[in-house]
C-alpha cells in the first residue's frame, strides 16, 4: 500500500478470497492495528478462527451472496473452485456505475462464476500456468495433479477461453494474475491471451487493454 500511497486508515474493511497463506499473509496484524471488519464466507472465517488468525477480539461478517454495501461499493460474491474450505471470488460496484470482477485460485470457472464476472468493465483473473511448463517441470506428480485438478488452479489456456467469452460482453479491461513463478512467464500469458482474444476479433489497445500483475512487482494503478 505504501508503495502506491494508499493510505490504509480510508480502508472500510478487508475481503477474503481463501485461508491460503499467500492470500492471509499480514491480515491479522493489518486489521487489528486499523479495526477493520473481515469479510469472507462462513467456512472461510471458521478456517481462520480454528487457527487463531482471527479471534474475539476481530469483527468477521460472513459475506451476503445476494451483495453488500461496504465503504461506499456494493459487493458481490460467488464461489470459485479450489482446495480451500469455501473459496469465493467478488464482482465489485462502484459508486459511478463500473464493475470489477476478482477470480484467482479456481480450478475451473463454473457457470455461476462465470455469469457474475460476465459484463465486468475490468476482469482481474488468475492465469497461473503454462501446461506445457507444469507438466515438464520440477513439482513432484500429486503436487501437478492437484494443480491441474478441478481444484487447482487456471492455466494460461483456460484463463483465454474465458477471456473470449467476456470480451463479446463488454469487459475492455483484463489482469492477468496469480501467476506462478516456476511454471509461467508473464510474457507467456500475454502472449496467449492476446493472441485467444485476436481470434474472436479483439484488437489489443483498441478493443481491450491486457496487463499482468507480476508476481514480484508493484501493480500500476489502473483507472477505470
Amino acid at each position: 500500500m505504501a508503495q502506491i500511497g494508499a493510505d490504509p486508515r480510508k480502508i472500510s474493511a478487508v475481503f477474503i478470497t481463501h485461508e491460503h497463506i499467500d492470500h492471509i499473509a499480514g491480515v491479522e496484524v493489518f486489521t487489528k492495528k486499523y479495526k477493520l471488519p473481515v469479510y469472507s464466507s462462513a467456512g472461510t472465517l471458521l478456517s481462520l478462527k480454528k487457527r487463531g488468525i482471527l479471534n474475539s477480539g476481530q469483527i468477521s461478517l460472513a459475506v451476503d451472496f445476494s451483495g453488500m454495501s461496504v465503504g461506499g461499493m456494493y459487493v458481490v460474491p460467488f464461489r470459485t473452485s479450489h482446495d480451500a474450505a469455501d473459496p469465493l471470488g467478488y464482482v465489485i460496484n462502484t459508486p459511478d456505475g463500473r464493475k470489477i470482477g476478482i477470480i484467482t485460485d479456481t480450478g475451473f470457472v463454473s457457470y455461476e462464476a462465470l455469469a457474475a464476472i460476465t459484463g465486468c468493465d475490468l476482469v482481474y483473473i488468475e492465469s497461473n500456468h503454462d501446461i506445457n511448463m507444469l507438466k515438464t517441470g520440477s513439482y513432484p506428480y500429486p503436487l501437478k495433479k492437484r494443480i491441474l485438478s478441478e481444484i487447482g488452479h487456471l492455466s494460461n489456456d483456460d484463463c483465454d477461453s474465458v477471456l473470449t467469452k467476456l470480451i463479446n460482453k463488454g469487459t475492455t479491461r483484463f489482469v492477468l494474475a496469480h501467476l506462478s513463478r516456476e511454471n509461467n512467464l508473464p510474457s507467456l500469458a500475454f502472449n496467449s491471451a492476446e493472441a485467444a482474444l485476436l481470434q474472436v476479433g479483439g484488437r489489443i489497445n483498441r478493443d481491450y487493454l491486457l496487463s499482468v500483475a507480476e508476481p514480484e512487482n508493484k501493480q500500476e494503478i489502473l483507472i477505470l
